[in-house]
Formats: C-alpha cells, sequence, structure tokens
C-alpha cells in the first residue's frame, strides 16, 4: 500500500510461525496439503494484522499548496499539481513528533482560555489548530480579559441579528428618534480601505464596543465571508443584508447629516434628535472628528443606540487616554503591547479555504527548518520596481542583525560536515523581484557559516488590488504565515507587516523608510512592541482644550518608530 510511508514498529506476533517450524515432525498427524493451508491461512492473517496497525499508526498523507515559483505540489508519488483556486477546505496532516489536535490539552486548543467552547470545529479547523504551528500565546490574557470575553459572547447572542431585543432597536431605527440607550446598543463597523487596515480597525471597534458595553455588527463588504470566521459562538456578527443605512455606507463622510464632527460644528447637537451617529474617523478627519478621543463627548455618545463607525486608524492607543476606560483597560491589559495580539488571536480565524493555503505552504516549505525568518517588504515608491536601494536595505538589515549569514563568494563548493543547520526564508512583496535576488545569492555561494537557506515567496501581485477577493485571501495567507515566522522584518508604515507582528507576538526589525533613494543609516532597528502604530493620532488635551504631544502623557503611549507622529502602546520595560 504505497500510501504508507514507514512499517510498524511492533509488528504482530505471526500465531504460526511455531506450527510451521515443527512441520516436518510426523507426530503432528499432518500432511504436505494439511500443512500448506495451514501456511497460506496464517499468511492472510499477518497481512491483515499488519494493515490495520499500520492504518492505525500512520494516517492517509495529504497534498500541500506550494507558491514561490514552483506553484502547488502535492507531497506524495505522482507529484500531482493542484490550483490555488481550488477549494482547499482539508483538513491538515501532522508531521509525526507532532500532537494530534484531539490530544491536547484543552488550555493549548483555547489559547489559555481566551477562546470559547462551543464551535463547530470542522467548519473553521484554524480556530483550535493554530496551536500545532508552534505559535501557542507568548503570553497569558488575564482573567479579568477572559471573562469579560464571555460577557461579551452572551450579550452578543441576546442582541445579535434577528433576536427580540435587535428587532426592537431595528424599529426605533427606521423611526429615526432619540430613546436614550436601550437594552441592546450597537456599534457598525463599515469595510473601508485595504485589507490590513480593516484587520486594525476591526480590532480597534471590537475593543470599543467591550468598553462601552455594545454590540459589534461588521459590514461584509466584499470578502468577509471568505476571509474570516465567525469569532462568537452560537451568533453572527455580520450585519444583515437589508440593514437599511448599508447604502449610505459608501457615501458617508464628514459633511453628512448625523456625522457627529458635522453636528459638532453646526452646535446642532444638543437639540439634535436621531437614532444614529456617523463618527467619521478616517486618516482626514478634522478636529471635531477627533473630539470622540474625549471624555465628555463619550458620555454624549453612550445616549444612542447606534453608532456607525468608518475608520482606517488602529485608534486604540489612544482610548487609553480617556480618563473613563483607564480603569478597565489595565484590567483587561495589565501587559500594553498585548492588546493586538490578544484580539487578534480571538478574532482573526482563516476560513478553511485559507487555512488550507496556509498549512500545505508551511508544511511544504517552512516546517522541517531550524529557523524561520519572515521579511515583509512594502514600497511606497509609485514606479514599477524592483528597486536596488530597496534590495541593499534588505541585505543590510538582515546581515547586520545577524537574522541571515554572509555568503562566501571565494567557495563555490558544498563541503558537508555533519548536521548543518538550516534556514527557511519567507519573503512577501507585490514583487518577486527581491525574492529572485536573495533566492540566487544563497543557491549560487555557500554561507560563511555553513548554514543552509531556502528562500520562497507564495504569491507576487504585481500591485495591490483592494477589494479582489482573491488577492485579499493570498494576502490573508502570506500575513498569517509571517505570523508564524520565529523572527520578523517588516517595512515602515505597513499595516500588512503590523497585522502578523501583533498575530505572532513578535517585535519585528523595522526598516526605516528610505529618502532619496538612499539606505538609510542604520537599516533598522528593533521595535519597542508587538503592538501596531495608530498614523493619525489626535494631538489634543480635551481637559485644557488645547494642543498637546498626545505621545507624552503616559509613559505607556509612545511614539512609533517608523512614523515619529504616530502613537503605539508599549511597556514599561521597552520605554525609550
Amino acid at each position: 500500500m504505497k500510501r504508507f510511508n514507514r512499517n510498524s514498529t511492533d509488528p504482530p506476533k505471526d500465531p504460526g510461525n511455531d506450527a510451521f517450524s515443527r512441520a516436518p515432525e510426523t507426530k503432528c498427524g499432518l500432511n504436505p496439503l494439511k500443512l500448506m493451508g495451514i501456511f497460506v491461512a496464517c499468511l492472510m492473517g499477518l497481512s491483515g494484522l499488519f494493515s490495520v496497525s499500520v492504518i492505525l499508526r500512520d494516517p492517509p498523507s495529504h497534498g500541500m499548496w506550494a507558491g514561490a515559483e514552483a506553484r502547488v505540489l502535492e507531497v506524495n508519488s505522482q507529484r500531482e499539481v493542484l490550483s490555488l483556486e481550488e477549494d482547499s477546505s482539508q483538513p491538515i496532516e501532522l508531521h509525526k513528533e507532532e500532537k494530534p489536535l484531539g490530544i491536547l490539552p484543552k488550555e493549548d486548543k483555547l489559547l489559555g482560555g481566551l477562546l470559547a467552547v462551543g464551535f463547530d470545529e470542522g467548519s473553521c479547523l484554524s480556530r483550535y489548530q493554530s496551536v500545532l504551528f508552534g505559535k501557542p500565546l507568548r503570553h497569558k490574557p488575564s482573567s479579568y480579559l477572559i471573562s469579560r470575553l464571555r460577557r461579551y459572547e452572551s450579550l452578543h447572542k441576546r442582541c445579535a441579528p434577528l433576536t427580540e431585543s435587535y428587532n426592537k432597536s431595528m424599529e426605533l431605527l427606521k423611526s429615526g428618534q432619540q430613546t436614550g440607550p436601550l437594552d441592546c446598543n450597537y456599534v457598525v463597523w463599515i469595510s473601508f480601505s485595504g485589507l490590513g487596515n480593516r484587520i486594525l480597525t476591526l480590532a480597534s471597534a471590537f475593543l470599543y464596543a467591550l468598553l462601552t458595553n455594545r454590540v459589534l455588527l461588521v459590514d461584509r463588504g466584499v470578502d468577509i465571508n471568505d476571509l474570516f470566521c465567525e469569532p462568537f459562538p452560537e451568533a453572527s456578527w455580520l450585519l444583515p443584508t437589508d440593514f437599511p443605512l448599508s447604502d449610505q455606507f459608501s457615501s458617508f463622510n464628514q459633511k453628512s447629516v448625523n456625522s457627529y464632527g458635522n453636528m459638532l460644528k453646526n452646535n446642532s447637537i444638543e437639540t439634535a434628535v436621531t437614532s444614529f451617529l456617523y463618527l467619521h474617523l478616517v486618516h482626514d478627519y478634522d478636529d471635531q472628528d477627533k473630539l470622540f478621543f474625549c471624555e465628555q463627548d463619550q458620555g454624549f455618545m453612550q445616549k444612542v443606540p447606534w453608532l456607525i463607525m468608518k475608520t482606517d486608524n488602529y485608534f486604540i492607543p489612544s482610548l487609553f487616554l480617556i480618563p473613563s476606560f483607564e480603569h478597565e483597560l489595565q484590567n483587561l491589559f495589565p501587559e500594553k503591547e498585548t492588546v493586538f495580539h490578544f484580539l487578534g488571536r480571538y478574532l482573526f480565524h482563516p476560513t478553511n479555504q485559507v487555512w488550507g493555503l496556509i498549512t500545505r505552504y508551511y508544511q511544504a516549505y517552512l516546517a522541517k527548518a531550524d529557523e524561520r525568518i519572515g521579511i515583509q517588504i512594502r514600497v511606497f515608491d509609485p514606479r514599477p520596481g524592483p528597486f536596488q536601494y530597496v534590495l541593499d536595505q534588505i541585505l543590510a538589515c538582515a546581515l547586520k542583525e545577524t537574522l541571515l549569514p554572509e555568503i562566501n563568494p571565494h567557495e563555490v563548493n558544498f563541503s558537508p560536515t555533519g548536521n548543518r543547520k538550516t534556514k527557511a526564508v519567507l519573503m512577501t512583496s507585490l514583487s518577486s523581484g527581491y525574492f529572485e535576488k536573495v533566492r540566487d545569492m544563497y543557491w549560487e555561494y555557500p554561507t560563511v557559516t555553513g548554514e543552509v537557506i531556502g528562500v520562497y515567496q507564495p504569491s507576487h501581485e504585481g500591485y495591490q488590488k483592494t477589494g479582489k477577493q482573491m488577492h485579499n485571501v493570498k494576502a490573508w495567507a502570506e500575513m498569517y504565515l509571517l505570523s508564524l515566522m520565529d523572527k520578523l522584518v517588516t517595512s515602515s508604515w505597513s499595516t500588512f507587516g503590523y497585522v502578523a507582528q501583533g498575530l505572532g507576538g513578535l517585535k519585528p526589525w523595522i526598516l526605516y523608510k528610505p529618502e532619496n533613494e538612499t539606505v538609510p543609516n542604520p537599516p533598522c532597528r528593533r521595535a519597542m512592541s508587538m503592538e501596531p502604530c495608530f498614523h493619525a493620532p489626535p494631538f489634543y488635551d480635551c481637559k485644557r482644550k488645547m494642543g498637546v504631544d498626545t505621545g507624552e502623557l503616559v509613559p505607556y503611549v509612545r511614539h512609533c518608530e517608523d512614523m515619529s507622529w504616530g502613537l503605539k502602546l508599549v511597556d514599561n520595560e521597552n520605554w525609550s
């Protein structure tokens, strides 16, 4: 049976061996034909026992998705080719040394209690299988965070679409009347911007809902169902397609009648009678919109049952500066830099299609390496690349920080001397040029350390295709693959990299943004924390009603390494 790749190490004892050894003895009274029959029967029994023992020890192996130049390889004797677009919702196969999912400790499957029970595991394989890829939580969630998540799940189940409470709230929304807070109050997240931004803003909206006892409902956009599993048990987070304001989502802006900032400008906030407010928290928001982050304004918003939010910012750092949230946030996240790490692992579980891409690629190219290095490249130069100065900066960083070894251009022969350390380098970029250069460098020359370097790139789309379903499926798979690396290099300003580092609990080396096509010196620096950067924070003291540097108010909200005006969360030992 060629699908079995090893024999049982403890084959069953053949019950016929002793009888066969005594066959020549005439005392048995057996003739040769009877002996031959006994022999054949024994062989058939041995064959059956052998097959059963092998099946119980070794499940059949499945194919693995492979990218880079090689496309997709199925690891079996036929080397059958699979299409990236084909259904990939097959369960993963484990390496022989890995524990089957069923015998993992319950606390590992549930990420230390972060995840809830009660899901159909087959409908979302990634939810409980992520621990099989060496990525348990690097930090322990607080017991208070776990209890608040369970409370939120109960609230969500009670207030989810089609429940009695939801239907009652919908009637009031359609009437346009403001009745004060209801039994169930909501924040609606509008799908907006690129995938990295959407992941970060969804986490921000969820934390805001958690802090204000609201229910988060998600505009499904064009591809939410294709990318993420439902995160809450027994109730959907998706906004119904017949939601009465859905057709206005794309037109909502700062000048909209129900825009909170616009109502402040028109001095109509005190006399307004509205069942919803639109919150414009996009990067182009103005001073009135930014009053969302003030204590007094939050007090007014609590009276409105429906908040409709559009944002492309990871605004969580500024939530830590609102006094009424401070105590709750401290209890939820004693370690400040774990906010997105925990929220991301709780909320964002790849669908079976995406999980298939992730697991097959990981097992085909990355699993057997002694160390895995991720390099995420985002170039903001509008011209077609690749660019030599970008390649030079990547190599300068990787070599300076000893993430990759130097090559020996004077030695071309490979002299095997015992076990050599292997490193797998996963590169992600819209261009294949950087991958090809690094791959060829380590192919053409040996390393001075003797390490063996493999370089891989799953896809190269050429340019960002925001809103394209398969483009985003591949992008999400690559973000997740990067999060599975041991060490990570990311590009400045890139939300793609922020997602990877946060999910993986990694403090990356950040490539400085180059100026005038010149490699910065130094080319990169280590991040203070694994938290993403809030690119467009407010600089306003709500109490004193004056401008202020919000990166200097508290020690755990600092300016970002890659964007001097941005804000990020850090822990005390990482102050700089």
